[in-house]
Order: C-alpha cells, then structure tokens, then sequence
C-alpha cells in the first residue's frame, strides 16, 4: 500500500517503513506525527482525492532535526564595486513512515524504542580466579617485543656547494651594455 502526501509545498509517494527528508515538521526526535493531506492512496484499488482524501492521514515518527549542506548565494554588479555574499542552510526532518490510515482512523503503533549501546567494559561477575582469567584472555595484547635500537648513522659529511657566478642581470636588460 503506498500514498501521496502533500507536506512543505512539495508531494511524497511514501509507503510503510519508508524513510525520507521532508521540510521542517514540528516535532521531536521519537515523537509521532500525522500528515493529513493525502492526495492518492493505492494499493489493490487507488482512490484518488478531489484534492484530498477524507479521513485519511499517514502517520510517521521522527527520527532526526537537521540542516542541510551551506548554500552560498553571491551576487556581484560589474564595475561597481558591489558584492553580497549570504549562506543558507534549509533545514529538514528525516521521518519514518509508520502507517497510513483511512476512514479517520488513529495511528496505533507508538514511537520505537531507542536502542541501548552495547556494555563495553562490563565484566561479568562470577569468581574471582575465574574472571581474572577471562579477563586476561579477552584484554588485547600489546607489543610482544620492543624493537632493537637503530644503528647509529654516519656522520653527515657536509655537501659541497657548486662555486657562483658572477652576478648577472636575469632579464637581461638595464644591464651594462657592452661596445
């Protein structure tokens, strides 16, 4: 089943667990949100709206409030010695569609539950002897041996430098003229 919903002047075909970038939509991150404007609804039959469809909405959850990528609008008039220079940057919602619902239906599933990092130094308790093993076994090792010292280098013998020239002028003008 897909739909067509109309949000921040711009149309989406959204469907089921689908994940788009809409415009700015109120809302935190985990909270639901319903978009009322649907215009088509398809599936097995496709009601089409005149413009929009009664009682059907598309229910989504927030997952993040963000920025996009800094536009730079510089303006220049030639030979007047006018510049502007502003940034923009539009900002958007990255939703996830949960449902979309007809006949003035409620959404009922509810915002996900955020996933809890991973223990990372969480050592299991149990015996003393036995942890301490495990805990070795688990541990990275770290360098099995230092490296030898490096030989000790030569003395630098100092570099010869070629003899110079005599000055001479390099563009070849405003020099002595010779005759």
């Amino acid at each position: 089943m897909f739909a067509v919903i109309r949000t921040g002047g711009k149309q989406y075909r959204v469907a089921a667990e689908d994940v788009i970038r809409v415009e700015k939509v109120k809302g935190s991150p985990g909270e639901i949100v319903q978009f009322g404007e649907v215009l088509v609804v398809g599936g097995d039959n496709i009601t089409l709206g005149q413009p929009t469809i009664a009682g059907a909405s598309v229910a989504a959850e927030v997952l993040e409030q963000g920025r996009g990528p800094k536009i730079i609008a510089f303006k220049k008039r030639r030979r007047k010695n006018s510049r502007r220079k502003r940034g923009h940057r539009q900002e958007f919602t990255l939703i996830r569609v949960t449902e979309i619902l007809t006949d003035g239906a409620q959404p009922t599933k509810t915002a996900r539950p955020k996933r809890e990092p991973k223990p990372t130094a969480a050592a299991p308790a149990g015996p003393v002897a036995e942890g301490s093993e495990a805990a070795e076994a688990k541990a990275p090792k770290g360098k099995v041996a230092a490296k030898p010292p490096a030989k000790a280098k030569a003395a630098k013998k100092p570099s010869k430098t070629p003899p110079r020239k005599a000055d001479k002028p390099k563009s070849g003008g405003k020099g002595k003229k010779k005759g």
